[in-house]
Order: C-alpha cells, then structure tokens, then sequence
C-alpha cells in the first residue's frame, strides 16, 4: 500500500549505526577472503611458442586458462567483486547477477561462493554446455536469453527486482582494474618477459569482450613508456574494429560470430579506442581454425578467441619479417579449448553452421612449419 515504509528502512538512529557497523565488518570480511585467494594462487604461465621459420621473432603468450576456473576473466571478477564491495555496493547475502557469455560468469560464480552470495548469469541459449556446467558447479543459476544483446537489460531488470546487484562487466571493466600495476596483466607481463631476448614486446595482442583488458595493457604501456603497441583482434560480425576506425560506428545488425567472449554488437562503455594502435578483423573460420592447429601445435586445448588472437599475431609476425623487424610478440591464452569440445573442436558442429576451416588449417599450419602465410 502507499505510505508503507519497508521494514529495512524503519530503524532507529542506533540500529541504522549498528547494522552499518556490522556490514563494513561483512565487507571487510569479503575483502579478506578475496584477497587470501589471490595469496593461494600463482600468477599464469608465459608460454612460449615454437615458430621455427622466424629466428629473430618470439611469440609468447600468456596462460590465463591455468587460473582457478580457467580464463583470463578470473582477474576481471576479482577487480569487480572488490570494486563493489569497496564502493559499497555489494552487501551480505545480496544476489549478484551478471550478463555474460560464460568466462566471466564462470569466474564470478566462484567469487560469490567464496562470499555466500546467490549468483545469476544471464546469458544468451547458444553459450557452450560445458560453460552453464560450470557456473552450475560453482552454485550459480543460469538465465538464459535469446541473443547476447538482450542479456545487459535482462541482467539490470532481475538485479533490480530481487535487490541484487548488477555487476555490469561492460561498464565496470576498464576501471574495476587498476591500470598503473598491482599485477594486473599488463604488469605481469613485462615482470615475466623482463629476461627473454626481445623484454619489450613490440606488440601486445589480445581481443575485447568488455574493452577492460585492452585498457588495463594500453594505459599501463602509456605510462611507463614503453614502445610496445597493442594490437586488438576482433570477429569479423563485431562493432569494435568498425568503431575504432569510425567513431560514429556504435552498433551492428549483423549475425552475431560463433567466438564466445569476444566481440559485441554494440559499443560497451568499457571499450576505450583510444589506447589501440591497431585492430585486426578476424573471421570465424580463420580463429577456429587456428585454435584447433595451435592445440595440437602446443599440445594444450586453446579456446576459439586464442585462436582469434594467433591469427591476428600471424599477420603482425608476416609484417615485422617483411620489414627486416626483430623482437617479440605478446599474446593472452584466454581459455581451455575443452570447453569447446562439443563446437569448434566438433567435425559436425562446423557442418552444421556452414563453416569449413580446412583452408585456414592449411594456411596456419604453414605459417607455423614454413613461415609462410
């Protein structure tokens, strides 16, 4: 009825003390338990791979598959998670709920669990079986959409109605991370290939789901100094590669691409076109094509947006061997290809969407074996 105050809102001056009292000391709890899981774990891998035909120019990559559950989106979560309980936005038994196609949902469904919290991703029907497996394991609830663009008003809808909170990765990325280091990736980077041959990549490489890693690398690049330049590889079907060359370009109509987790058809507040020196546009075949090469090239399953990011280092190597350029290449192993079992690593599921990777098979390969491309 009108006029009836909500009980929560009905306390007296020391009751509204205590009960703030008592939820810092929840926050500061949460903080602590986020932060002891940082301690209990080692930062990735740096892996570098074997490119006989080209002496002079290493390309590496970093292992985010190997953090607790799996992808590069394990960082983003925990930036997110303490950047709502540090904004006070996250509070003791609150419903979290996210929009997501399922790495970062994945990753915040093991967050709230840690924190007791119910979690909700809100994702589109097509995400991979294997991803909602996950979010499930970890005790979250699925809510499936039609398509990826439907999932941010859904997400916002149901935070609303349940009194939850809508952590809003695509918002919140570029500034939930702090860019300047507190081993973030960039950071971890360069720590990493501080004793390689070439310890200034000459590119770093990666893709944008929200925009916040390519923002974290091209800040942090920014300031200190360094001469490397980063590289954005994006599905073909994706608005960010048109909107980087064409600030008025904002959205896409087009069917969506086959690559879970990167890609959007529409301009998300976390993308920053401005810190990119480059954006290469990658078909679905061509990233398929190479995450499947490459995981037996190196003997471990690569998700199809690493095989994104390799197609994309491939041109960059071709152009630095053209022009007489020595050094190294920086790229993000974002996640395991055995969560893409039953689609891009699957004969039939290809057949069945109309996607034929045997050239670009063909044409990876050679530039792996021959360096020809």
């Amino acid at each position: 009825m009108r006029g009836i105050i909500p009980r929560k809102v009905q306390l007296s001056p020391y009751r509204k003390a205590a009960h703030s009292v008592m939820s810092a000391r929840w926050a500061d709890w949460a903080v602590a338990q986020i932060e002891a899981d940082f301690q209990r774990s080692a930062d990735t891998h740096l892996i570098p791979v074997p490119l006989p035909a080209f002496s002079d120019i290493a390309l590496y990559l970093k292992d985010e598959a190997s953090h607790p559950t799996g992808s590069l989106k394990h960082r983003l979560a925990r930036s997110l998670f303490l950047y709502g309980l540090c904004n006070g936005w996250i509070d003791e038994g609150m419903t979290i709920v996210e929009a997501s196609s399922g790495s970062t949902a994945i990753s915040e469904a093991y967050f709230a669990r840690m924190l007791r919290l119910p979690f909700i991703a809100v994702m589109p029907r097509t995400t991979a079986a294997a991803k909602i497996a996950a979010i499930e394991f970890y005790g979250g609830t699925c809510h499936l959409v039609g398509c990826a663009a439907e999932a941010h008003h859904e997400a916002g809808f149901l935070a609303a109605r349940l009194g939850g909170h809508y952590m809003d990765q695509f918002t919140y990325a570029e500034r939930a991370t702090d860019w300047r280091g507190n081993n973030n990736i960039a950071e971890a980077i360069f720590t990493q290939m501080g004793r390689e041959p070439a310890p200034v990549p000459s590119w770093i490489v990666c893709g944008a789901g929200t925009g916040g890693t390519s923002a974290t690398i091209g800040r942090y690049v920014r300031y200190h100094g360094h001469s490397t330049q980063l590289c954005v590889a994006d599905p073909v079907a994706s608005v960010f590669h048109r909107h980087w060359g064409d600030r008025s370009v904002t959205m896409v109509s087009e069917p969506p691409s086959l690559i879970e987790g990167i890609g959007r058809p529409r301009v998300e507040s976390s993308f920053v076109p401005s810190v990119i020196d480059r954006m290469i546009a990658v078909s679905d075949s061509a990233s398929i094509a190479a995450a499947r090469v490459l995981s037996v090239h190196l003997g471990r399953s690569c998700g199809g947006s690493t095989g994104t990011n390799v197609w994309a280092c491939a041109n960059l190597i071709m152009e630095m061997k053209a022009n007489g350029v020595a050094g190294s290449i920086v790229s993000i192993l974002c996640d395991s290809g055995e969560r893409y079992s039953s689609s891009y690593f699957s004969d039939e599921w290809l057949e069945e969407r109309g996607v034929d990777v045997a050239e670009d098979e063909r044409r990876i390969r050679s530039f792996i074996d021959h360096g020809v491309f």
